[in-house]
């Protein structure tokens, strides 16, 4: 360590354990650090950030309060107390996978395995001071929030030898300023001019990146699958081809992508919200529930915790029970008010006792109380509804429509389809708002089928029992439409196309890539043996169809 370094630099240690702290000490005092503070608790840690700047955190991810350092520095970052002036280094004696990812993800400039020798320590702990120190003037700038003087640094930057150990970082931190002002051509031919004198793995994704941006597609799906490769970029691929995916509305393909990169990171809240919003796109209800439940999960004692995380996993149990089997119902109704009294208890002062009741209006409704829940819908008072939050107002136009109140649901949906088409057009996002995606889907799903999904299923089983194949067959074609996912249906479907075939009916429009959906989703299904046995009874006649 260099002296100058050592006495100059201001460095917060923040560790509960008393051994790793003793030892932590000796070695910072062996290095020759003068100006090092101490905290045990995360708390502490805010409020010495708050005060003064360190050039360096040194932070035990498994803090035992508060969900540990790993929510201390979402907190932190949140708040914007680390600026990019101060290094941050993670410290763990968890080396899982799963934490080594979530600690990744969370990009800190140094991460070390405990236990660690004082070499160990002094070599992070300087090249990080160090390059902080140095690439100071930059940094600044872009804690200002000024790109284009960050910009300037940089060129300046590279154009001195002396910094030329420096060069790859600050290349680096130049690739991602053209990508934060959003000069994507500029950052293509910049990161492949890159890459054509060393393959940077950061320069591989920021080709990806820019090519996303430029919606050329087919270039940066090869791109991004040639990146998913190499396993230090792996789950940032993942994420990426999800975010090419929902470009191209390929819904199911970018949830695919994001179970895979949850399935490697867990933790990560926002990609579980994403799944959720996925999920509901695709008609996937118990993956929507799945996710749901997942963000009440992570979220607990961090900074993403709230009351609206136990009514959308509520809202999301609901939605699942709605497109399951009547043995089902039960017990997801009993998982649904669980989160529905945690709400309670955890947020007593919150005022959600609308949003509640038409939940349990939509409860009422699934245990087969209809009138009940049209008289709960219509006691609302809907005078200055616009106001009332997004989800909440999706929520009630569902609840409308499974009551019959079609006209009501439209009316929520349309206001809601024009209030968030005005804030897309405000947003600087290049994203696509998946939100909005949702809310023209169910508004044209429910302008079209006036019966809920529970309805739906029923009312086809009795026209075919009736032995009205062109009324089951419709309405088992709109059970499908909105529970594609769903075995049962599918196989009721199926089996309207399999009986109309037999007595030599017209042939269905775009049947056989019908009929291909339909067995995707049976063989994509755990069935009972009951199911199992009319598939196979049907198969004969369905390859004949298709």
């Amino acid at each position: 360590m260099k002296p100058n370094i050592a006495k100059r630099a201001r460095v917060l240690v923040a560790e509960d354990q008393a051994l790793a702290k003793s030892h932590m000490k000796y070695a910072l005092d062996e290095l020759g650090f003068e100006h090092v503070d101490y905290v045990v608790k995360p708390t502490q840690a805010l409020n010495a950030l708050s005060q003064q700047h360190y050039d360096a955190v040194i932070c035990a991810y498994d803090l035992r309060e508060d969900h540990g350092g790993y929510c201390l520095f979402e907190t932190l970052k949140a708040q914007h107390l680390v600026p990019l002036t101060t290094g941050f280094i993670f410290t763990s004696a968890d080396t899982s996978p799963e934490a080594v990812h979530a600690i990744v993800e969370l990009q800190p400039d140094e991460f070390l395995a405990k236990p660690f020798s004082v070499n160990q320590l002094e070599k992070r702990l300087s090249k990080v001071i160090a390059r902080k120190m140095v690439l100071n003037p930059i940094y600044q700038y872009m804690d200002e929030g000024n790109l284009e003087g960050a910009l300037m640094a940089v060129e300046a930057f590279i154009l001195e030898p002396k910094y030329a150990e420096y060069f790859p970082l600050a290349l680096k931190v130049k690739g991602d300023l053209l990508l934060l002002s959003k000069r994507y051509d500029e950052a293509k031919s910049f990161f492949q001019g890159i890459i054509n004198v060393q393959e940077f793995a950061w320069a591989k994704y920021g080709l990806c990146k820019s090519l996303v941006n430029l919606k050329e597609f087919e270039d940066a799906e090869r791109a991004i699958l040639s990146l998913a490769l190499n396993l230090e970029s792996n789950l940032a691929s993942y994420d990426l081809l999800a975010e090419l995916k929902i470009r191209e509305e390929a819904f199911d393909d970018a949830l695919e992508c994001i179970n895979i990169a949850r399935e490697v990171s867990p933790r990560n809240v926002k990609r579980h919200q994403t799944a959720m919003e996925l999920s509901r796109i695709t008609h996937d209800y118990q993956e929507q529930f799945d996710s749901a439940r997942k963000i009440v999960r992570y979220a607990k004692q961090s900074i993403h915790e709230c009351a609206e995380h136990y009514l959308t996993a509520a809202r999301a149990g609901v939605d699942f029970a709605m497109t399951s089997s009547p043995s089902e119902v039960s017990h997801i109704v009993q998982q649904t008010n669980d989160y529905l009294r945690e709400l309670k208890t955890a947020y007593p002062k919150e005022d959600v006792a609308q949003q509640v009741h038409v939940i349990n209006a939509r409860i009422c409704y699934l245990q087969n109380d209809s009138e009940k829940a049209k008289t709960m819908m219509e006691s609302l008072d809907y005078r200055h509804w616009e106001d009332k939050p997004t989800e909440a107002l999706i929520d009630s136009a569902k609840a409308f429509h499974e009551v019959g109140l079609q006209g009501n649901a439209l009316k929520i949906l349309e206001v809601l389809e024009q209030k968030l088409s005005d804030s897309d057009s405000d947003s600087d996002s290049d994203e696509p708002n998946l939100v909005s995606f949702y809310i023209k889907q169910e508004k044209r799903e429910k302008a079209s089928i006036p019966l809920s999904p529970k309805s739906l299923n029923n009312a086809a089983v009795l026209h075919y029992q009736q032995g009205d194949l062109a009324k089951s067959f419709n309405t088992f074609l709109q059970a499908y439409q909105v529970m594609p996912k769903n075995p049962a249906i599918a196989l009721n479907l199926l089996q309207a196309i399999t009986m109309r075939a037999k007595q030599g009916q017209p042939r269905i429009n775009k049947v056989v890539s019908l009929v291909k959906r339909c067995r995707t989703t049976i063989e994509s299904s755990e069935l009972t043996e009951e199911q199992t046995q009319r598939y196979n009874n049907m198969k004969t006649v369905l390859n004949q169809v298709a």
